[in-house]
C-alpha cells in the first residue's frame, strides 16, 4: 500500500456521499468552465480513436462525453465506490458500456496493473494528492501520447481555500486533505520526460494543461 493508504480511504468516503449530486450537476449543466477548458486541450491533442486512462474518473461524465465523440475505449479509476456506481450505470444508459472498464482503488498503488492509455487524463485530482511527484511520474509511465491535467493554481486565495477545507475535514474527523502544487514543479516533472506543453487555459481557481509526447509542437 502507499503512504496515502488512510488519506485515500478518507477521500473515497467524501467523495461517494457527492456522487448522486455530482451526475444531476452535469445532468442539468454540462462541463463546468475548466472541465469545457480539458475538453479543447484533449480535443487539440487529438482523441478520436484514442484510448483513454481517466484517473480520479467520477461519474464518469468527461471520458465518457470523449466516447461519444470519437474515442475508442476508456478505463477509468476511481477512490469511491459511489462514483464508480454512477459511472457503470451512466455507461450502460449511454450505451457505452462495452467501451468502459472501472476500477476502484488508488492509482498509485494499482498503476502496475493497468494498460498504457494514449491519452491520460486528471481533471481535478493532482490536488487531492500528497505526493504529486509519485502521481504524475506513475501517470506518465501509463501515457503513450498525451496527458492533460487540471490543477489548482498557486495563488493564495486557492491556498486559503484548501486550508479552510483542510481545517473542515479535521473536524470531521477525516483524513482527506486538498492540496496546492507547485505548477512550475508539475511542468518541470512533465516535461523532464520528454512531453511538451500544447495547450494552457484556466479560470480564477484551476489550472489546465495539456502536454504531448515527442511531438513538435508549432
Amino acid at each position: 500500500m502507499s503512504c496515502c493508504c488512510p488519506h485515500s480511504k478518507s477521500a473515497g468516503k467524501f467523495f461517494s456521499f457527492f456522487a448522486k449530486s455530482y451526475r444531476r450537476r452535469f445532468l442539468k449543466k454540462g462541463f463546468e468552465p475548466s472541465q469545457q477548458q480539458l475538453f479543447d486541450g484533449i480535443t487539440k491533442a487529438s482523441f478520436k480513436d484514442k484510448t483513454l486512462l481517466e484517473i480520479g474518473c467520477g461519474v464518469g461524465h468527461f471520458h465518457q462525453t470523449l466516447l461519444e465523440h470519437g474515442a475508442l475505449s476508456s478505463i477509468g479509476i476511481e477512490l469511491a465506490e459511489q462514483m464508480l456506481i454512477e459511472a457503470t450505470d451512466w455507461a450502460r444508459q449511454r450505451n457505452l458500456s462495452e467501451k468502459t472498464t472501472y476500477l476502484e482503488g488508488d492509482f498509485i498503488d494499482i498503476a502496475k496493473t493497468i494498460k498504457p492509455a494514449d491519452i491520460v487524463i486528471m481533471d481535478k485530482v493532482v490536488c487531492c494528492y500528497p505526493d504529486a511527484d509519485t502521481l504524475i511520474h506513475r501517470s506518465l509511465e501509463k501515457c503513450i501520447d498525451s496527458i492533460a491535467l487540471t490543477y489548482p493554481r498557486n495563488k493564495w486565495y486557492t491556498k486559503m481555500g484548501t486550508q479552510f477545507l483542510a481545517l473542515i475535514m479535521k473536524l470531521l474527523g477525516s483524513s482527506f486533505r486538498p492540496y496546492v502544487h507547485n505548477p512550475i514543479q508539475i511542468e518541470q516533472w512533465i516535461e523532464n520526460q520528454g512531453f511538451k506543453k500544447l495547450y494552457e487555459k484556466q479560470t480564477i481557481v484551476w489550472l489546465t494543461q495539456v502536454y504531448q509526447k515527442n511531438k513538435v509542437i508549432k
